[in-house]
């Protein structure tokens, strides 16, 4: 279903049930290191199994966190283990537990909330600790130069607006940050966020399937604002069916936003069918330069 039906040659996989495991089951998955739970590792009681914990990893490794300073090292080693186990990128789904507002916290200030259980620490202290270790993250993904998928949009709609992310992303220029779900709802906010930040990629991820009309709309919006070799698509889907239909979603909408463009005599055809290629293949291929010696196909013919 999912290389034949979905043509699908590769496909990137968050293995939001074992985080820290890298491992490619199928030649079309992509493996990413998903850094949701890491960020909030206040305290190893925070962890509900073993393979989302950095503490466990810490102990398979031989690692201390008995201190902050250790524990931001083990941090850095599981970067190193994901970049080892050909992780392309990055991904935080925490817009569905809290605010994408993340303030620049002092490392003596996280480091005060560190090692404090769940039942002590104070919702401020958590924050502060989540916070600092946003950008944290935000400094590894430019120094191992993996990409940063970010959650934005219809998760807490009371706080995942990606404007909440413009002070992160003009401190980190050298973080390459891909908003996911085009920001939706706020897919203006999303084009105008990429148009003045060229570190910042649009991916529409599940959104022909949320909103068609709007996913069409925002095709059509973000080209006339942002170069076409930084808008991209996925399908976030938990199964083969699912990701078939979100392609096929996609595709057409991707279409006819592009017809619609050429018939208004915004894009000439050669110009429309490039764009197309960019947004279904090509600027994944660009962005993650890895994914290119996995491709398996033969396309000598084409």
């Amino acid at each position: 279903v999912v290389t034949k039906k979905a043509n699908i040659e590769l496909m990137f996989i968050d293995p939001y049930w074992a985080r820290l495991q890298f491992a490619r089951e199928y030649r079309f998955s992509v493996p990413l290191l998903n850094v949701t739970t890491i960020m909030r590792g206040s305290h190893r009681d925070r962890f509900d199994g073993p393979l989302d914990s950095p503490y466990e990893f810490a102990k398979t490794e031989g690692l201390k966190t008995d201190t902050f300073d250790n524990f931001l090292n083990v941090i850095d080693a599981i970067f190193q283990k994901a970049v080892e186990n050909d992780a392309v990128c990055l991904k935080s789904t925490q817009a569905y537990q809290r605010a994408l507002t993340y303030a620049r916290v002092p490392r003596e200030r996280a480091a005060q909330a560190y090692g404090k259980s769940p039942d002590e620490i104070t919702a401020e202290e958590q924050r502060d600790f989540e916070d600092f270790m946003f950008w944290r993250v935000c400094e590894l993904s430019a120094k191992y130069d993996l990409p940063f998928q970010v959650h934005t949009g219809q998760a807490r709609v009371q706080g995942s607006n990606p404007l909440l992310l413009v002070d992160v992303i003009e401190a980190n220029p050298n973080t390459k940050f891909i908003l996911f779900h085009g920001g939706y709802p706020w897919v203006g906010e999303t084009a105008v966020i990429a148009m003045r930040h060229r570190n910042v990629w649009i991916d529409s991820v599940w959104l022909p399937t949320l909103s068609y009309t709007m996913a069409k709309r925002a095709y059509q919006e973000w080209l006339e604002a942002v170069p076409s070799d930084r808008i991209m698509w996925g399908a976030d889907t938990v199964n083969a069916e699912g990701i078939y239909a979100a392609t096929e979603f996609t595709r057409q909408c991707v279409a006819e936003a592009l017809s619609e463009k050429v018939q208004r005599g915004e894009l000439i055809e050669k110009h429309a069918n490039r764009i197309g290629r960019q947004i279904m293949r090509d600027n994944a291929l660009k962005l993650f330069p890895k994914l290119k010696r996995w491709l398996w196909r033969d396309r000598s013919s084409e």
